[in-house]
């Protein structure tokens, strides 16, 4: 995703009535985490069955959640930047595009704006992950590939969000296969039994290829889907022959709706 030296990612929500407006109080929360996160409940609330069928239940709506998203168009604003000493910025990489289909039903990008980018280091994983479709997939298939560790609850205002850890199991070979993994954290509405937002990175890593750590938000879209509208890191990653890269990325989608026109590709 981002490479040393040449200069070198899936969100929460603002549901209909009330949630939505949470959306910004959350990214708030995350320099004020004492004005708007309580004190954890105990790890153990919950029976092993319980915690069972809530992976059950949020993995499968994994599946409906990516189907439903591969049938919107949508905004995508993408930029990230490099940092030097004092956090000024040294390189800039900033994609304005607009996502539909042809008349095939192949998911295409119309480039709004893209200027020149001073920042040189996207890869094509990196490329992947800001297509919109969250790579990591959390759901039933993929199941016996992860480890899931109930850590209790967070209460966020009125909401109840059941927190889990996920690991690999085995980190993939990226020398046999192109696959990658999601190591990092999800939180699932207690209600709905949906992921509502995750915060972690891809892996494997290679000596070159250093991902950071992402926190992504949902929000939900028709009073039924829960929809990446922000991803953002800042991190700095170090890399095996001790160079590093300060990054930071911020990613906003919006304007989703099902396509009502198609591009025509002859």
């Amino acid at each position: 995703m981002a490479k040393p030296l040449n200069t070198s990612t899936s969100f929460w929500f603002g549901a209909a009535g009330q949630r939505f407006g949470l959306f910004l109080f959350l990214l708030l929360a995350s320099t004020q985490p004492c004005l708007a996160q309580r004190a954890a409940e105990p790890r153990n609330t919950l029976s092993t069955a319980e915690v069972d069928r809530i992976i059950r239940t949020f993995t499968a709506k994994e599946v409906r959640f990516r189907q439903a998203l591969n049938q919107y168009s949508f905004k995508r604003d993408a930029l990230v930047q490099s940092l030097g000493m004092g956090g000024q910025i040294t390189g800039e990489y900033h994609r304005v595009s607009y996502f539909t289909f042809d008349d095939h039903g192949v998911r295409c990008e119309k480039i709004i704006r893209f200027p020149m980018p001073s920042f040189g280091g996207i890869t094509p994983e990196y490329l992947d992950d800001l297509g919109g479709v969250n790579p990591f997939a959390l759901e039933p298939s993929k199941l016996g590939e992860y480890n899931f560790k109930y850590s209790g609850k967070e209460k966020i205002d009125e909401l109840n969000l059941y927190v889990f850890e996920v690991t690999p199991k085995g980190i993939p070979d990226p020398k046999k296969t192109k696959e990658r993994l999601f190591t990092g954290r999800v939180w699932v509405d207690d209600q709905e039994l949906q992921i509502v937002r995750t915060r972690g990175k891809g892996v494997p890593e290679t000596k070159i290829n250093k991902f950071p750590t992402v926190d992504t938000y949902r929000e939900q879209i028709d009073g039924r889907y829960w929809f990446p509208t922000y991803s953002y890191a800042d991190e700095e990653l170090i890399f095996d022959n001790g160079n590093s890269l300060h990054m930071r990325l911020k990613v906003v989608y919006s304007d989703f709706a099902p396509p009502r026109a198609t591009v025509t590709r002859s």
